[in-house]
């Protein structure tokens, strides 16, 4: 299934699953959570019943005039994970790493697929990053490797926008990494019943004013995405709804000669194989 999340004319969030290009089912409308997030929390009995609703399509709606949401408003913990690419690790200069590179993003950093991204008055350096997310659908601590698959519900794309100037300061990242509005994520939620397993083999591009900057594949993460809910789940017990923002590939501005920034009136587009295409326009901070 594909979950889209939106809003509507009142502002009241809902959720849908798309039934083909132009239509998806509300589900809210036939009684089900108005967020993915609680979804989630149902676990296997709430994807039962939106299936269900999904083929009752009791409530139909057109996609084009609805205003998306991120497919998960407000996650327990959102993990970012940096240089997961062994190209990029070797743009960024960096070595290898051994283990997982793990940050936090938090909710006011991003939006929705068709918003626009915010370029911060206090820097110029705004980069793009291309990026898979794993959503958590079934929570857990010390989850092996061999069964971390069973825990994710399903995956989306992220556009880690990220302010390098504030990033570089200092050897944590966190604050170049969570400037209101910085990144996107969206359009939907696919469920990994629909793609390879962890998502691996898919095409992941970034895309800005249409010319393409990043152009990878998502097998050639350094730490593939049962390895990262493994060890994320060492540290604190995962839960339904949290995501994993499982890092970029090589053609990342700050790597090019000339730098390459984000600014107003340009569009960012992200696209993953068979997930779909995130376009954000790109604005000044007001």
């Amino acid at each position: 299934m594909r979950f889209i999340a939106f809003a509507h004319e009142d502002g009241r969030p809902a959720i849908g699953a798309r039934l083909d290009a132009e239509r998806i089912v509300d589900l809210s409308a036939d009684g089900l959570p108005d967020t993915l997030d609680e979804l989630l929390r149902q676990g296997e009995s709430g994807m039962a019943q939106a299936s269900a609703a999904q083929q009752r399509a009791r409530s139909v709606l057109p996609i084009d005039g609805l205003r998306l949401l991120p497919p998960v408003g407000n996650p327990a913990k959102a993990f970012a994970i940096g240089l997961n690419y062994v190209d990029h690790a070797a743009e960024s200069r960096f070595e290898l790493p051994r283990h997982p590179v793990v940050f936090q993003r938090y909710p006011s950093s991003w939006v929705a697929h068709g918003q626009p991204l915010v370029r911060p008055r206090v820097s110029r350096e705004f980069d793009y990053e291309a990026e898979l997310v794993a959503i958590i659908g079934k929570g857990g601590r010390y989850i092996p490797t061999s069964s971390a698959l069973d825990h994710v519900a399903g995956y989306s794309i992220f556009n880690d926008g990220s302010i390098r100037d504030y990033q570089l300061r200092t050897n944590q990242w966190t604050l170049g990494k969570n400037f209101d509005a910085s990144g996107g994520f969206g359009p939907e939620m696919v469920t990994a019943d629909e793609l390879p397993a962890g998502a691996k083999g898919l095409r992941i591009q970034c895309r800005l004013n249409g010319e393409t900057m990043q152009d990878a594949n998502t097998a050639d993460m350094i730490f593939d995405v049962a390895t990262l809910v493994s060890a994320c789940s060492e540290a604190m017990a995962l839960q339904p709804g949290d995501l994993i923002i499982t890092g970029t590939p090589a053609g990342v501005g700050l790597a090019r000669t000339p730098r390459v920034w984000m600014k107003p009136g340009d569009v960012c587009e992200v696209e993953i194989e068979n997930i779909g295409v995130l376009r954000n326009g790109i604005v000044a901070e007001a």
